[in-house]
């Protein structure tokens, strides 16, 4: 059988109600369902998780931190992940699907209009933990719209305008 791959990350941040969410039995059902073979989640500065465990014949890792995600990311058939800019700039330069997971308890930040503005664009989907098994559902037959790379400038623009006014 040809490994798929899930790649899910949460940055440099905690993020638990994600973590929590990914390995519940109604999401794996739902990845083993699109034909997913193993789950890597990257966890972060939350609490730690075993090194590895299997949950309805999803084989399931984790680690916390690494210097780069490039090549989990790579490696990946989908990303789930934080709102982070970095995460989100590299995992659609990398041309994966990605499904941007707000973290409801962070509201008020720029990582949200990030991800509405690409969302609007059909270069990832947007939800949360709570409709994470809806946003699957629709990723299976979501035709990811390709990234075009832009200006820098522009979008250190866009973030210094919505951090320091």
């Amino acid at each position: 059988a040809v490994e798929r791959r899930v790649f899910v990350t949460v940055g440099t941040t905690n993020f638990e109600a994600l973590v929590d969410r990914v390995v519940s039995e109604d999401i794996v059902a739902v990845l083993r369902e699109q034909g997913y073979t193993s789950m890597v989640i990257q966890y972060g500065t939350g609490r730690s998780r075993p090194k590895a465990m299997r949950v309805l014949d999803l084989d399931i890792s984790f680690f916390n931190l690494k210097p780069s995600l490039a090549g989990d990311i790579s490696a990946a058939a989908l990303v789930i992940g934080h709102a982070g800019a970095g995460t989100v700039l590299e995992t659609l330069e990398a041309r994966k699907p990605l499904i941007v997971v707000i973290n409801e308890t962070l509201m008020g930040n720029h990582q949200i209009e990030l991800a509405e503005r690409l969302g609007a664009d059909g270069n990832l989907i947007r939800t949360t933990c709570s409709e994470l098994h809806a946003a699957l559902q629709q990723a299976s037959s979501f035709e990811f719209v390709p990234y075009k790379k832009g200006n820098p400038r522009l979008f250190g623009a866009f973030l210094e305008e919505r951090i320091f006014s």
